[in-house]
């Protein structure tokens, strides 16, 4: 099975740690280095976590390095209210030994692709600051990158607001630079996000069950919580950004269209993904009004009990 080296960019709160598992556990990839960016929580308390939860995955030494503390031009915005005040739900972890490069997310993004044989997928699972500071700093290395792939945005509905997904909202301007570079892209957003869930039966059956990791990722998923109506917490099970490397893995079990996507800058639609989904052009192409758009794939539908089984089965816990 060919090994896809990829470089992975994280917020590090309950879905982000589903999805460090998932990368270091596939045999099909081969995580190259990790990045921290502030987005679920604090980047201190992103960094802590990433660490233990690279203990808890039994991972081999990955070199993990602290990036922005911060959007490029909003102030930061944690959403303690849905990972709580540690990004982890509460999850009490062992303390860990390893330790975070001495160099910046940007420099080690740097090093690892300029010292890599081959390109590199950049998988970013958060607010795209890192990226685009990246991109900004050292174009060099843009030949360097097969493409980037994305948890974010929405072709439909937001959740930071009504048009916003929360890693686009939290740094709009770094989103645009990202889509505007010319690099292929690939987007995996809330309309796929939304539907890879692990049953509540089955996510209790892995916290008790007796394994160190079927505990771990139990815990987590337990926390995959949504208000509702009532203002109650209820169970989703969400498997969150853990699907954006599922993609990676299967993509046929995806329906992905190529559509042109515009992040919005200001207004109540800041932060929101237009995607263009029309079969004809319109008005705004006609008489100059539509402006500048990136065409990039986009996740539009996915086969979710197939994602929600391959993320179980690589980890060994399908039963």
């Amino acid at each position: 099975m060919r090994t896809l080296p990829i470089l992975l960019d994280v917020d590090t709160g309950v879905d982000d740690a589903l999805a460090l598992i998932f990368a270091i556990t596939h045999p099909s990839l081969d995580v190259r280095a990790i990045t921290c960016v502030a987005g679920n929580a604090p980047l201190a308390q992103v960094v802590e976590n990433t660490l233990r939860i690279l203990d808890a995955a039994d991972a081999p030494p990955i070199p993990v390095a602290a990036g922005a503390v911060r959007p490029l031009l909003s102030p930061g915005r944690a959403a303690s209210h849905v990972h709580g005040e540690d990004g982890l739900g509460g999850l009490v972890l062992p303390e860990t030994s390893r330790v975070p490069e001495s160099v910046s997310a940007v420099e080690l993004m740097r090093r690892t692709l300029a010292d890599s044989d081959e390109p590199l997928t950049l998988v970013a699972l958060a607010p795209q600051t890192n990226l685009a500071l990246l991109l900004r700093t050292h174009p060099e290395v843009i030949d360097k990158i097969e493409r980037i792939v994305f948890m974010g945005g929405s072709a439909s509905v937001g959740n930071a607001t009504a048009l916003a997904e929360f890693n686009v909202w939290h740094d709009p301007e770094a989103a645009a630079i990202v889509l505007g570079s010319g690099i292929p892209i690939f987007m995996y957003g809330l309309d796929v996000f939304n539907q890879v869930t692990v049953a509540e039966d089955a996510a209790a059956a892995l916290a008790t069950g007796g394994s160190p990791l079927g505990a771990v990722v139990g815990a987590l998923l337990g926390n995959r919580v949504a208000l509702s109506e009532d203002s109650s917490l209820v169970y989703t099970g969400l498997i969150g950004d853990a699907g954006a490397l599922c993609a990676l893995v299967e993509p046929e079990s995806l329906r992905v269209e190529r559509r042109p996507v515009r992040v919005e800058l200001a207004g109540y639609g800041r932060g929101q993904t237009v995607v263009d989904r029309r079969r004809y052009s319109g008005e705004d192409v006609i008489y100059g009004g539509a402006g500048d758009w990136s065409v990039i794939d986009v996740a539009l539908d996915v086969n979710a009990p197939r994602y929600a089984e391959l993320f179980l089965e690589t980890l060994g816990l399908d039963g």
